[in-house]
């Protein structure tokens, strides 16, 4: 995506260069002007892009914004910056003025690296009090350069625009609200769960005990949920690495020996009584002797590693992790019994 990687380029260059701008003035010229220049406009064209853009309010004249972006002559987005390590938090009434007189339908605040565009979803002609997209341009994503990309000159539609500052706007402050009650939970959200679960009065003891349980039980929803993306992306890469491992390998370099079959016919001895015989496959490698479930490379149920110097056997766990068990002969095997039922019936209930 071209204006991402803008986007980063402008990042690291303002990374490198804002201890050394002292002024606001010096903020618009190395960190401004070259985000407008990659929304595709032409700073040095007095038609698109006018400086000092005059919105007087009433009585009050001689009142400019920064900049104000034109398209067919008409004012689409203005722009008003600040001191690069200025807290935007305190400048937000002064744009609200100015959007309240201009035509425009879109408003940046910004002090070169935070970002905050507005629109009027809550009244029309009112600039709203919360931005619908807020960004850093030096921890820029991806999904957020294209919500930028809207702004461009060669894509600007106020009304697509505005569609989606929507849901922007209010999924954005959904998630914070979310992320706060995981933090720490509001005695409202707590009710929701404790009416829903305790049929007793809700004291302060037990709205005080429910705080910590519903605390702890999104924590251990969040790390569960974790947790199993984690093992599905092991698992397959384990899968990915076991595929790769049982490649047929040339006839002439594979020899398979007695002791390896008669422990494959104990392994069959025990299966038989879950599963046919007949689901039960070996093949064997350079390196082991593996026994699969359905002739599938995803579902190995052991390996037997018999002709080195020591033995083992190779097992299997629910989430297809592998372990090694010394054995002494393939008599052995059957004290893995249990286990070797167990991993064919995972496979089973997959």
């Amino acid at each position: 995506m071209e204006l991402f990687n803008e986007l980063k380029k402008l990042a690291v260059k303002i990374e490198q260069l804002k201890d050394k701008i002292g002024t606001e003035e010096s903020t618009k010229h190395a960190f401004t002007l070259p985000f407008i220049n990659i929304l595709g406009y032409d700073t040095f064209n007095p038609t698109e892009v006018v400086p000092e853009f005059t919105a007087d309010l009433g009585l009050k004249k001689g009142e400019k914004v920064d900049y104000a972006i034109f398209q067919n002559g008409n004012p689409i987005l203005i722009v008003e910056c600040k001191h690069w390590n200025q807290n935007l938090d305190v400048h937000n009434s002064q744009l609200f003025r100015y959007f309240h007189v201009t035509k425009t339908r879109f408003a940046l605040l910004t002090n070169g690296i935070k970002y905050r565009f507005y629109t009027d979803l809550e009244e029309n002609n009112k600039m709203d009090e919360k931005p619908f997209l807020e960004f850093d341009i030096t921890k820029i994503k991806e999904s957020t350069a294209k919500e930028v990309e809207k702004f461009h000159k060669s894509k600007f539609d106020i009304s697509l625009i505005v569609d989606n500052a929507s849901n922007l706007k209010y999924t954005s402050e959904i998630k914070t609200l979310i992320d706060n009650e995981l933090l720490e939970p509001s005695p409202e959200f707590v009710k929701l769960f404790a009416r829903k679960t305790y049929s007793g009065k809700l004291t302060s003891r037990v709205m005080e005990e429910f705080t910590e349980f519903v605390n702890k039980a999104f924590n251990q929803i969040i790390s569960e949920k974790v947790n199993n993306r984690l093992n599905s992306a092991l698992n397959k890469e384990q899968e990915k690495q076991q595929e790769e491992e049982v490649v047929e390998e040339p006839k002439s370099k594979i020899e398979t020996t007695e002791e390896e079959l008669e422990g494959y016919q104990i392994i069959v001895a025990i299966l038989r009584r879950k599963i046919k015989k007949e689901r039960i496959v070996h093949r064997d490698t350079q390196s082991y002797f593996g026994v699969l479930l359905d002739d599938n490379n995803r579902r190995p149920i052991c390996r037997l590693h018999l002709n080195g110097g020591v033995k083992y056997i190779s097992l299997f766990d629910q989430d297809k992790n592998e372990s090694k068990e010394k054995i002494e002969s393939v008599d052995d095997i059957y004290k893995f019994e249990e286990h070797l039922l167990k991993t064919v019936e995972y496979y089973d209930n997959e």
